[in-house]
Order: structure tokens, then C-alpha cells, then sequence
């Protein structure tokens, strides 16, 4: 279902700029797309027509008046329904939110606003992020517009499939253990996580505030540079850095554990795509990673926000997420301050994988996405699934480290493949450098005007 030959962030602001295309004209392609896709996909919660035409009628007096913002003035952009928004429902995809109404911005809302983006509405997930496919939710479903039969992934599921398939330009949403680079891999776009604490969480609901982070789903590396570079104002540093040619990348591979039991397609794609990277290599190594897989921090930290709410009204979560809540309960003081040392370790040693390398490269997702009717008729099966998709972006939160993922191919029955580029702490811009780099190489995003 996704739109052919759709514009990048980057290719509508010139447009916008050179005042060819106003922001207007932007917002009602992206509200005339919601209208034919959301009643199948199930992207938003809620769509901000009203507020959306008028920041797109005040950005667009703006630039004619001569005073452009930069390139995401005018530009729509989607937030995950877990981001507050004053005065418009955020929800986390819950019963027990359904009605809840903030009195503030979060605060990467308000950069945003400050950029000049149009914010076009909030977006489905995963309840209360907690899950990988984006099929738990008080709203429904979100479909993969690749193939609506399949999972969009998660959390932030309806970020990756509304700018898959054209309902915004950009996405904001939250990543935990892999819930903007996994939808992303799945439904065939751009999701960026920055290094642990680079974006602001402060007005958005948490799921585990040691390993959440923020991050930005796009159709291309420079795009996601562009949102960072607001996000983090940065006045266009990771914009340049996207935009850098790099011949002498050292690049690390980490072939156990991220590389096994991969789908046979999934496998052939990233060899494919580490071929076009070694390509800009000065150096390439296969490295070992020492992985931790241990919960106890994530199940502790969501139970304990949760806790009061559970009390109250556990019948407002769906049993899938409320169970997954109270397998935090039990775990004790002792065991919590531990599982923290052993982050606080973990993310020590990470800064010694870079010495000798500048990025990691390895496959986002070790499997195609999978198709909803195979997961909902036998919900036993959704979490160990899920975790099983989640299996090579998790250790990145776990280390606080930047990391894309990138498109690099399709299946034979069409569901999209992604490429996962890690780099170091501080590293934002090697990361979006490398996937920009591979962008080009491969023969650029399929939208913009070459």
C-alpha cells in the first residue's frame, strides 16, 4: 500500500523554500493519504486536522513573509501516542489512558514547533510499548504496508508503517529494545536511536527509563539527520555529518550471535549490503560481543511506574500487557541494584569496542515480519516472537549506543529487510554517515529526484 515516489523531508523543504510547493499544499497529500490507508493500516489514534492546517497556514505566512525556520518548516510530522501533546490525547494505545488529556508538551515537541513542523496526530503502538508487533492495542492492530496481512512491528509500529506508506514525512517514537529500528527493518524505512540521553524524555511515557530512548523513523539517513539536528539542536551538524563521503571506514562484524539462525533471504540481503559497505573500507574484522539477554532491569523498572495502575484498575490493560508488567513484581531490591552495576559495566565496556573500528554493521531483524493470523491464533506464541525480533537491536540499548537501521533489500514475497549500523558513544553522526554512504551505493532512496 505504500505510495510510490514519495518525497524526502529534504526534497519538500527546498520545495517549501523555493516556494513551489506551500505547507499546505504538504499537509492535505499527507491528510488525503490517511484517509484512502489509515481505515486498513491503523497508523494513528489520532489525526490533528484541525491544529495540523492551522500550523501549515502559520508556516506558510512565514516563508512568504522571509522567515524560514529550516528544512522542517511546514514539514508534517507524526508522534507515537505515548509523547504528550497539550491539549490532545495521548493514550499509549491503552484503555486506561483512553481519555487522558496533558497540559503540556513533551519536550521534543516543543523543539519541534520551534523547527516549525506541522504535527499531524499521534500515532498506534504496542500497549504501553511493551511488545514488539504492535498487535496489543486498545485501538487495534497496526498493519505492515508492505503486506497488510503481516505485523507492522513495534512499539512504534504505526510511526514505521505511516511513513512507509506516506501518511507523514517523519516519525518520533521511543525505543526500548529495538521499537523504532525492528518497525522500521519491517516496514522498509529509516529508524535512528541515538546514544543513551542524547534526546530529551521528559513528557513521555516510560517503559524503562535505564534503556528507553528516543529516536526517528524517515525514508532516508538525511532526513533522520534532519529531525536529530532539530531534536538535539544541533544546527545542522548531523545533516553535514549524513552528507560526508568516508573512504576509510574500519568496519566491524560481529558474526556470533547476531548473525545466527537468520532467515535465508534476511542472510543474503546483508551479505549483499556488507559488500556495498566494504566498498568505502579501509579495514573490515569479524569481532566478538559479549551479549547480556538479562530482563530483570526493563521487567523491574515497568513494574514499578505501572504499579499504582495495576492496583487500581487492572482491567483497563489487556491481559498480554498486564502479565508482561507483573513478571516484574517479585524481583527484589538486591536483584534491581545488581541488574543496574551490571549496566553501568555494560555500557563501560561498550566504549572499548570502538578502539580499532568506527561502526558495527550487522542485519536489524534476523527475520522477515510475520504474519498477524500466525501470531493472534495462538497468543502463547506473540513474546517469544517478538523477542526473537528484537534479538539484535536490544543489546544496543542495553550498551546506550547510536544506532540506524537501513533498508537494504526485499524478500521474494516483498516484506522489506533492514541493516543495523551501530557506532560509538557519541557517534550519531558516523552512524548516519555510514547509512547515508550506503544509501548512495546502493543506489539511492527509490523517492528523490536524481
Amino acid at each position: 500500500m505504500a505510495e510510490m515516489g514519495l518525497r524526502t523531508i529534504r526534497e519538500a523543504a527546498d520545495l517549501i523554500r523555493a516556494r513551489k510547493l506551500s505547507p499546505r499544499e504538504v499537509l492535505e497529500e499527507c491528510l488525503h493519504t490517511i484517509d484512502r490507508q489509515n481505515p486498513v493500516l491503523n497508523a494513528f489514534i489520532t489525526v490533528t486536522v484541525e491544529a495540523a492546517l492551522e500550523q501549515a497556514k502559520h508556516a506558510e505566512t512565514e516563508i512568504q513573509a522571509g522567515r524560514w525556520r529550516g528544512p522542517l518548516h511546514g514539514i508534517p510530522i507524526g508522534l507515537k501516542d505515548l509523547i504528550d501533546t497539550a491539549g490532545v490525547r495521548t493514550t499509549a494505545a491503552s484503555a486506561l489512558f483512553a481519555d487522558r488529556v496533558p497540559d503540556d508538551d513533551a519536550e521534543l515537541v516543543k523543539l519541534l514547533k520551534a523547527a516549525g513542523a506541522v504535527i499531524i496526530g499521534k500515532q498506534n503502538l504496542h500497549e504501553f510499548a511493551y511488545g514488539a508487533s504492535s498487535l496489543i492495542s486498545h485501538f487495534g492492530p497496526v498493519r505492515n504496508p508492505a503486506n497488510t496481512e503481516y505485523i507492522a512491528g513495534g512499539s512504534s509500529g504505526g510511526s514505521a508503517a505511516a511513513v512507509a506508506s506516506g501518511m507523514g514525512y517523519g516519525a518520533i517514537g521511543t525505543d526500548t529494545a529495538g521499537s523504532v529500528r525492528e518497525p522500521a527493518a519491517l516496514c522498509g524505512v529509516v529508524g535512528l536511536k541515538p546514544g543513551y540521553g542524547l534526546l530529551s524524555m521528559r513528557g513521555i511515557i516510560p517503559l524503562s527509563p535505564s534503556l528507553d530512548h528516543a529516536g526517528v523513523i524517515t525514508r532516508t539517513a538525511e532526513d533522520a539527520a534532519i529531525l536529530l539536528d532539530a531534536l538535539a539542536q544541533a544546527s545542522g551538524k548531523y545533516r553535514d555529518d549524513s552528507c560526508r563521503e568516508r573512504k576509510d571506514w574500519a568496519i566491524g562484524v560481529p558474526r556470533d550471535y547476531f548473525f545466527e539462525d537468520l532467515d535465508e533471504e534476511v542472510e543474503a540481503k546483508a551479505e549483499a549490503a556488507l559488500r556495498e559497505l566494504f566498498r568505502s573500507a579501509s579495514r573490515v574484522c569479524e569481532i566478538t560481543l559479549p551479549v547480556s539477554t538479562d530482563r530483570a532491569l526493563q521487567a523491574a523498572e515497568a513494574y514499578d511506574w505501572h504499579r499504582e495502575n495495576i492496583r487500581r484498575s487492572p482491567e483497563l490493560y489487556h491481559p498480554e500487557t498486564l502479565a508482561r508488567i507483573q513478571g516484574g513484581e517479585n524481583i527484589t531490591p538486591g536483584e534491581r541494584r545488581k541488574a543496574r552495576e551490571d549496566l553501568k559495566e555494560q555500557r563501560r565496556k561498550a566504549e572499548h569496542i570502538f578502539e580499532h573500528i568506527d561502526i558495527l554493521v550487522m542485519p536489524t531483524v534476523p527475520r522477515p515480519s510475520i504474519r498477524i493470523s500466525d501470531l493472534t491464533k495462538d497468543l502463547a506464541r506473540l513474546r517469544p516472537a517478538e523477542l526473537f525480533l528484537l534479538r539484535n537491536t536490544r543489546p544496543v540499548n542495553v550498551w546506550g549506543l547510536p544506532a540506524i537501521s537501513i533498508p537494504c533489500g526485499t524478500t521474494r514475497e516483498g516484506l522489506p529487510v533492514g541493516l543495523q549500523i551501530v557506532g560509538p558513544p557519541g557517534g550519531e553522526g558516523k552512524v548516519l554517515g555510514a547509512a547515508r554512504q550506503y544509501e548512495q551505493l546502493a543506489g539511492g532512496y527509490e523517492g528523490e529526484s536524481r
